[in-house]
C-alpha cells in the first residue's frame, strides 16, 4: 500500500496521529503508524472508534479526528478519485492521507482456487475505484463498494435467508458484525495478539494463501468426525452383542471401554495429521 500526505504537520501533531492511530488495529490506521514509525506517542483519552468511519481522541485540550470526510466533517474535499483519511485537530484540517492499494501476495491465486467451489462476493467499505481491477484481473464479477457494517451483515444475512452457507473474511472492526453472523468467520490479523472481532478463526496475515487449505483440511475433518462415530458405533453394536450373549467377561468390558476411546483418540490424530501434510505438501508442489 503506497501513501501519501498532503498537508505540513509538526512534530507534535505527528505524535498525536501516531499515539491515536496506534490504539487502532484497521489496516489503514496501521499504515499510517508505519508511515510515522520513528515518531514517539503521547498518551490519548477518550479513545473512540466508529466502525467504517473513523477514529478519534483527546491530549489535554486538543481533539483529534481521523477517518473519512463524512467522519469529519470535510466534505468539501471529498474525492473519489483515491481512497482518504482525513486528519483535524479540533475540527480543523491539518493534512489528508491518499492511500494506494496494493493487493496481499497471493491473492490472485487464492481466488483463483477458491472459485472452483465458491461463488465469491467483495464488500467493501471503501470507493469503486478498484472495482474495473478486480473484476478484470482478478475475476471478481460481484463487488459492493461504500459498504457499511450494517450493509455487510444485511448481505450475509440476506445469502443465509436464500439457503447458502457463508464465508466471511474480514480485517477490521467494521467487519465483526459480519464475521459474527457469517457461519464461518476469518479474521486476518497483522497482529494476532491485537484485538480481533469475534470469529471462528484467527489468521496471521503473513498466511494469507493458505486460507483454502484451511477449507479443504476443514471439510476432510467433518469426513473424520463422520467415521469416528461409525467406529464408535460398531464397537458398541459387537460389545453389546458379545455382553448380551454372555461371551463378554467384565474384566475384558473394562479393558475394552477405554480401547475404544483411545482407538478414535489415536485414529483423528493420524487422519488428521496426514490430511494436513498433504494438502500444504500439496501447494508447496504448485
Amino acid at each position: 500500500m503506497d501513501i501519501n500526505l498532503k498537508g505540513h504537520l509538526t512534530i507534535h501533531e505527528k505524535q498525536l496521529i501516531k499515539s491515536l492511530v496506534s490504539n487502532s488495529n484497521h489496516p489503514l490506521s496501521k499504515a499510517i503508524g508505519n508511515y510515522f514509525k520513528l515518531i514517539k506517542t503521547q498518551d490519548i483519552n477518550k479513545f473512540k472508534e466508529v466502525p467504517g468511519k473513523g477514529i478519534m481522541g483527546t491530549f489535554k485540550n486538543i481533539q483529534i479526528k481521523i477517518g473519512s470526510a463524512d467522519f469529519v466533517g470535510m466534505h468539501e474535499h471529498k474525492s473519489y478519485l483515491s481512497t482518504q483519511v482525513f486528519i483535524t485537530f479540533n475540527d480543523k484540517l491539518a493534512g489528508i492521507f491518499t492511500f494506494n492499494q496494493h493487493y496481499r501476495k497471493g491473492l490472485k491465486r487464492l481466488i483463483r482456487s477458491l472459485k472452483r467451489t465458491h461463488a465469491i462476493s467483495l464488500l467493501s467499505g471503501d470507493n469503486n475505484l478498484e472495482k474495473s481491477r478486480l473484476s478484470k484481473e482478478f475475476g471478481i464479477d460481484h463487488c459492493e463498494f461504500n459498504q457499511s457494517p450494517i450493509d455487510k451483515l444485511e448481505h450475509i444475512k440476506k445469502k443465509q435467508d436464500n439457503g447458502k452457507t457463508v464465508i466471511m473474511i474480514g480485517d477490521g472492526l467494521n467487519d465483526a458484525g459480519a464475521l459474527k453472523q457469517s457461519d464461518i468467520g476469518i479474521a486476518i490479523s497483522d497482529n494476532v495478539y491485537h484485538f480481533s472481532p469475534a470469529c471462528d478463526i484467527i489468521l496471521d496475515a503473513t498466511n494469507f494463501e493458505a486460507i483454502s487449505r484451511i477449507i479443504k483440511i476443514c471439510k476432510q475433518g467433518v469426513k473424520i468426525v463422520k467415521i469416528s462415530f461409525i467406529i464408535s458405533f460398531l464397537y458398541n453394536i459387537i460389545g453389546i452383542y458379545y455382553a448380551v450373549s454372555g461371551q463378554l467377561s467384565p474384566i475384558i468390558a473394562a479393558i475394552l471401554m477405554p480401547l475404544s476411546s483411545i482407538t478414535i483418540v489415536i485414529f483423528t490424530t493420524i487422519s488428521t495429521n496426514i490430511i494436513s501434510k498433504r494438502t500444504f505438501l500439496k501447494n508447496e508442489q504448485h
